[in-house]
C-alpha cells in the first residue's frame, strides 16, 4: 500500500541556520578537543608528574571514548530521543572540561577525558543526522558544507589554538575554554532541536554487543595510538591487543547479524552505496590526519617553526577548504557528485605532488600554494562524498550512517597517524644508512666539507681538538635533517597516491546528484 505523503508545515525549516551553528558549533569543540591538548602535553608532565607513556593515556582515552560511541549513535538517539541525547551528551562534555581543567592527579585527569569522550562522541554523527532532517532536501549541499567546515579546520586549528592558550594561560584553560561554548550550544539545543520524526525507539539493550564492540574498538585504538613507541609485533602488549580487537570484532559482526535488535544496524551495509561510502572515508580519513600530522612534525623538526608559525602556514589552506565547501554546498545537486570527488583527489595529488618538492630552505612562499590546494582538493570531496554515501538509506536509517561513516573516517585517521608515525621512522633510518655511506672520510667532498666547519670553528674561537668534533656531530645533523626530508617527500607522495588508487572504488556507487533521505520513498 502506497505512504500518504505528510504536507510539511510552512515554518518546518524556519530555524534551519540556527540549528545548523548550533550543531557545528559542538562538532568543532569535539573535534578541537581531539588535537588541542597534544601540544600541551610537556606542561601536563611537569605539573602531574607523569612520564610520556603515562600522559599519553590522556589523548588516547578520548579518542578511545570517542570510537566506541561512533557507531552506536544512532541507537542511542532513538533511545534516549534525539533532543535529549544531543543536550545530554553537550552537558557532559562541558562538564567533564571543567572537571578534566580542575583534575590534581593523573588518574582523575585520565578519567575525566574518558568521560568527556563520551559525551563527544555523540556529537558528529549526530549532527549530521540532525541537519538531514533540519534542511530541505534540495539545501542538503548547504548543510554539510557548514558542517565540513568545522569537520575540516577544528583539527587543523587545534595545535595553534592549544600552543597560545598553553603559552598564554596554562594548561588547565585549554579545557575551561570549552565551558562558555558548550553552555552556549546547551541552550540553543534546548531552544530549537527537537526530536526526530523518523526515529524508532530500540525495544531492548544489546548489552552484548556493546561489550563487544567497546573491547573490540577499544583494543584497536589503542593499539593504533601505542603501536609505534611499542615497536608494534616485537611487543607482546601490541601482540595481545591486535588478537582482542580482531576476536572481538568478528564475534560483534556473527552477533549483530543475528539479533533482533542490534546496537549498530549493520545490514544497512546491504546498502552498496553505504558500504563503498565507509571504504572510502576511511582512505579520506587515512590521507587526512596522516598529512595534518606529518606537516607540522616537518615544519617544527626541519624548518624550526614555532607552534604559532605552524599555524599561520596551516590556515590559508584550512579557508580554503572552508570556501570550497560552501561553494559545493550551493552546486549540490546540479552535477554528477562523482565529478566532484574525482577533480577533488586529482588536486589533492597535486597537492603532495607539490609537497615532496619542499626542501631544508622552503618558505612561507613555497607552502602557500600547495596547501591551498590540498585545501580545495578535499573541499570539493567532503561534501560530495557524504552525500553519496548516506543517498539510499531511508530517513529512519540515516543516524545509523552517519555513526557508521564517521566511525571509519576517525579510524582511518587514527591509522593515517599511526602509519605515517611509524614510516617517518623507517624512511629516515633507511635514507640516513644510504646517505651515511657516502659521507666518509675517504670521499673527497666530505674531508673538504669537514675542513671548512673546522675551520670556520677554530676563526670563533673554538680549540683545534674540540673544532674537529664539533664539525663532525655538525655534519652527522646535516646527513640526518636530509634523510628525515627526503622521508617527508616520500610520505606525500605515498599518500597521494594512496588517494587516487582509491578512485577505482567510484564506479561501485551509481550515478547520483547526492541527495540522501532517497531511500525514504521505498519505505
Amino acid at each position: 500500500m502506497a505512504a500518504i505523503a505528510l504536507p510539511i508545515p510552512e515554518d518546518r525549516y524556519r530555524f534551519k541556520y540556527i540549528i545548523a551553528i548550533t550543531v557545528s558549533l559542538a562538532s568543532v569543540l569535539e573535534l578541537l578537543d581531539t588535537s588541542i591538548v597534544n601540544v600541551a602535553i610537556p606542561h601536563m608532565m611537569g605539573n602531574l608528574g607523569a612520564t610520556l607513556d603515562q600522559i599519553a593515556w590522556v589523548s588516547t582515552g578520548y579518542i578511545v571514548a570517542n570510537v566506541i560511541v561512533l557507531p552506536i549513535t544512532g541507537w542511542l538517539s532513538a533511545y534516549f530521543g534525539r533532543r535529549r541525547y544531543f543536550a545530554g551528551s553537550i552537558a557532559l562534555f562541558t562538564l567533564a572540561s571543567f572537571l578534566c581543567g580542575n583534575a590534581h592527579s593523573l588518574e582523575a585527569l585520565v578519567f575525566w577525558r574518558i568521560v568527556q569522550g563520551l559525551g563527544g562522541g555523540a556529537l558528529l554523527s549526530t549532527s549530521q543526522a540532525i541537519l538531514y532532517e533540519e534542511f530541505p532536501r534540495e539545501e542538503y549541499g548547504t548543510a554539510m558544507a557548514i558542517f565540513g567546515v568545522g569537520v575540516m579546520v577544528g583539527p587543523t586549528l587545534g595545535p595553534t589554538v592549544g600552543g597560545w592558550i598553553t603559552d598564554t594561560y596554562g594548561w588547565p584553560w585549554i579545557f575551561y575554554i570549552n565551558i562558555p561554548f558548550g553552555m552556549l550550544a546547551l541552550a540553543l539545543t534546548m531552544s530549537f532541536i527537537n526530536d526526530s520524526l523518523h526515529q524508532q525507539r530500540a525495544e531492548r539493550v544489546d548489552f552484548i554487543g556493546l561489550g563487544l564492540l567497546a573491547v573490540g574498538i577499544g583494543a584497536l585504538q589503542t593499539m593504533l595510538e601505542r603501536g609505534e613507541r611499542l615497536d608494534w609485533w616485537s611487543s607482546g602488549q601490541v601482540r595481545l591487543l591486535a588478537i582482542t580487537s580482531v576476536l572481538s570484532l568478528i564475534t560483534f559482526i556473527w552477533h549483530e547479524l543475528r539479533t533482533d535488535h542490534p546496537v549498530v544496524d549493520l545490514r544497512i551495509l546491504k546498502s552498496r552505496q553505504l558500504a563503498v561510502g565507509v571504504v572510502f572515508g576511511l582512505v579520506l580519513g587515512v590521507c587526512l590526519y596522516a598529512t595534518v600530522f606529518v606537516l607540522p612534525v616537518y615544519l617544527q623538526n626541519i624548518r624550526n617553526f614555532t607552534a604559532n608559525q605552524t599555524g599561520l602556514v596551516i590556515l590559508p589552506g584550512a579557508l580554503a577548504s572552508a570556501f570550497t565547501m560552501a561553494v559545493m554546498g550551493r552546486t549540490t545537486g546540479k552535477f554528477d557528485a562523482r565529478l566532484s570527488i574525482v577533480a577533488g583527489v586529482a588536486i589533492f595529488a597535486l597537492a603532495m605532488w607539490k609537497h615532496a618538492h619542499f626542501t631544508t630552505e622552503s618558505g612561507m612562499s613555497d607552502f602557500f600554494w600547495p596547501l591551498i590546494f590540498r585545501g580545495v582538493g578535499l573541499g570539493l570531496i567532503f561534501v560530495p562524498l557524504t552525500n553519496l554515501a548516506l543517498a539510499d538509506l531511508p530517513m529512519s536509517r540515516i543516524p545509523n550512517g552517519t555513526g557508521l561513516f564517521n566511525l571509519m573516517r576517525q579510524l582511518g585517521g587514527s591509522i593515517g597517524i599511526a602509519l605515517s608515525a611509524t614510516l617517518v621512522q623507517r624512511f629516515t633510518a633507511i635514507h640516513r644508512a644510504d646517505l651515511a655511506a657516502n659521507v666518509t672520510l675517504y670521499s673527497e667532498a666530505t674531508r673538504e666539507r669537514l675542513g671548512q666547519i673546522t675551520q670556520a670553528l677554530i676563526a670563533r674561537g673554538e680549540v683545534p681538538a674540540i673544532a674537529q668534533t664539533k664539525a663532525v656531530g655538525f655534519l652527522n645533523g646535516i646527513v640526518t635533517r636530509q634523510a628525515m626530508m627526503l622521508s617527508f617527500e616520500q610520505l606525500f607522495l605515498l599518500f597521494g597516491a594512496v588517494f587516487v588508487l582509491s578512485l577505482a572504488l567510484l564506479p561501485l556507487m551509481h550515478k547520483s546528484k547526492g541527495m540522501p533521505g532517497a531511500g525514504a520513498a521505498a519505505h
